[in-house]
């Protein structure tokens, strides 16, 4: 469908929008001596937005919805300002991934301004996802999933931290930031294992701890796995901790051929993802590296 009639349209409420403000700012001189008007062009520039969107003119319609935000904070409507913010980081998201954060950003800061933190974690995250899948850029993301992991842990929202966590944790295991890895997998183990819904993912969280410690160390990785079984009894009987045991034997043995065995049959019971992968490649490179340094 051609919406090339609707971006005209657009530009010419902009331009009346634009008009209308700077009639207002010069015979009141002030916007906020003439809030109806101001209102009246906010509502323009947001209904330009929305036909840009149509038109698929994302920059456009991001421009629009920041006119509408500035307006706003003019006459101290700020949940009205934060959320034009946002759809204007939702337009650039298509567009222009530094203005989609800039955006983002804004809203966050009046969000946490008015004390409205889950929604404020909520836009850390939509920054966190445009680092991680646009700009490639590992460590912005994660401080901002670190960010919004803070701010919901402050609201009590325990569930909604721990995803943010899990991305920190499967970041930082690939940075071989192990250690701080290991923390946050034990710590979600931990709060799995005492809530009745998420009880069996658990073992999956500590799976991953000791995926972590076996990178490091093998005799660590032993005394976790211990560790784990007696919080936990249920990993003892997990397919997870069988396969690290079996890893436990073919490393004491130095014996390659057995260590890829075992995670061969235990991926073709369950699918390895790819960050497992990774984990399992490293693990198998120290057993090789130990195997040359005896020869």
């Amino acid at each position: 469908m051609d919406y090339s009639g609707k971006e005209k349209e657009a530009m010419a409420i902009m331009a009346e929008a634009d008009k209308k403000t700077k009639t207002s700012h010069s015979l009141f001189g002030s916007f906020l001596g003439n809030s109806s008007k101001i209102e009246e062009a906010c509502d323009m520039y947001v209904r330009a937005a929305n036909m840009f969107k149509m038109a698929k003119n994302w920059s456009a319609a991001g421009d629009a919805f920041c006119k509408a935000a500035r307006l706003h904070l003019r006459v101290q409507s700020k949940h009205n300002a934060a959320v034009s913010f946002i759809d204007a980081g939702n337009a650039y998201k298509k567009a222009d991934p530094h203005e989609a954060i800039s955006c983002f950003g804004k809203a966050t800061d009046i969000y946490t301004d008015m004390g409205r933190f889950n929604i404020a974690a909520k836009h850390h995250i939509s920054v966190a996802e445009i680092y991680e899948s646009e700009l490639l850029d590992i460590d912005k993301a994660v401080a901002h999933y670190e960010q919004a992991a803070d701010y919901y842990k402050g609201e009590e929202s325990t569930s909604a931290a721990n995803k943010c966590l899990l991305k920190v944790a499967t970041y930082a295991a690939q940075m071989e930031q192990y250690q701080k890895a290991i923390e946050i997998f034990e710590q979600i183990g931990t709060y799995s294992m005492d809530t009745t819904l998420l009880k069996y993912a658990a073992k999956d969280y500590f799976f991953k701890a000791a995926l972590c410690h076996f990178c490091v160390d093998m005799l660590n990785c032993k005394l976790a796995v211990q560790k784990y079984e007696d919080m936990y009894p249920a990993f003892a009987d997990a397919r997870e901790c069988k396969l690290l045991k079996k890893l436990f034997d073919a490393h004491d043995e130095q014996n390659i051929e057995a260590y890829t065995e075992a995670i061969r049959e235990f991926d073709s019971i369950i699918r390895l993802d790819q960050w497992q992968t990774t984990m399992f490649l490293r693990i198998k490179k120290t057993i090789q590296d130990e195997e040359d340094d005896l020869r």
